[in-house]
């Protein structure tokens, strides 16, 4: 690994086989290391557990927006420094706040939410497939943000918890909207409402998860799937985000108008060519992306 840079957060790019700081200072809030077409983009904040708070909310953002732009990457993982993926927004922040005028709570709390969202939009709208890699503790907004993201794989320890009600809080991060989509409204209504601890186990019985593997393989298989992704058809796995999103909200037969739309323009892709030329030739294909 290339040894970080420290580049201040409006000045920064995104190189193949090297590592970026999202942050002006000793300690980077947000890593991002771009390797074979695969961004890794690691919440840094390991003391408290990754928790949020705007600054590094904000580089989350920043990140992932170029990213989007960026052809030469195919796929994002997204993954926590030292012993977990995320514990939520930061505790310390809200308790601090808890003796202020209620005017100043709300504003600040506010801010901070308004400086997540866009990081849980931009997953959601970025063309390349997303992969949450979960270790240890996934809460709160860790939760809503390994919902947020197309594919989420899991080591044996993980543990989740969506602790919102713990604080006296409903969720943020997109959560109300993923996890009924994800795990269905009753079970999503119990992770809201009793927000006890559950394993990785139960996260992928309930379809929180893709897969669970065991905790000292889960860089390796992630980085295997992400690299199976980076050498797939770029556009058409584009196109196929696009869609099933969009078919929570679709009409049936404006899904089917929309498949119909999306695989025609990808016959006039060169993926297309290769793919239909691989299989008569009775080779793997050779994907180039576009």
């Amino acid at each position: 690994m290339a040894k970080s840079q420290s580049l201040g957060p409006t000045r920064f790019g995104l190189a193949t086989d090297r590592e970026d700081c999202y942050a002006g200072s000793m300690e980077p809030a947000v890593l991002v290391a771009t390797r074979d077409a695969v961004a890794h983009v690691t919440l840094n904040r390991p003391a408290v557990l990754n928790a949020l708070d705007a600054p590094m909310a904000a580089l989350l953002v920043e990140a992932l927006e170029r990213l989007e732009m960026d052809p030469a990457v195919r796929v994002v993982v997204l993954k926590g420094a030292g012993a977990g993926f995320m514990a939520g927004g930061d505790v310390k922040l809200f308790a601090g706040l808890a003796d202020r005028p209620l005017a100043e709570r709300r504003r600040t709390i506010t801010a901070l939410i308004h400086a997540f969202h866009p990081a849980i939009v931009a997953m959601r709208r970025m063309p390349q497939p997303v992969i949450a890699c979960v270790h240890g503790v996934a809460a709160g907004a860790g939760m809503s943000l390994m919902a947020a993201a197309d594919l989420a794989i899991a080591g044996a320890s993980a543990t989740f918890t969506l602790a919102y009600a713990r604080i006296g809080t409903s969720p943020d991060g997109g959560a109300t909207w993923f996890l009924p989509r994800l795990v269905g409204q009753r079970r999503a209504m119990e992770l809201a409402l009793l927000p006890d601890r559950f394993d990785a186990a139960r996260a992928e019985a309930i379809g929180l998860v893709n897969r669970v593997v065991p905790d000292d393989r889960l860089e390796a298989e992630t980085a295997a799937i992400a690299a199976r992704l980076a050498a797939g058809p770029g556009a058409a796995f584009a196109n196929t985000k696009r869609l099933i999103h969009r078919s929570l909200e679709a009409s049936f037969e404006g899904q089917l108008q929309a498949e119909l739309e999306s695989f025609a323009s990808l016959t006039m892709t060169a993926d297309f060519a290769e793919g239909t030329r691989a299989f008569a030739e009775k080779r793997p294909p050779r994907f180039g992306g576009g």
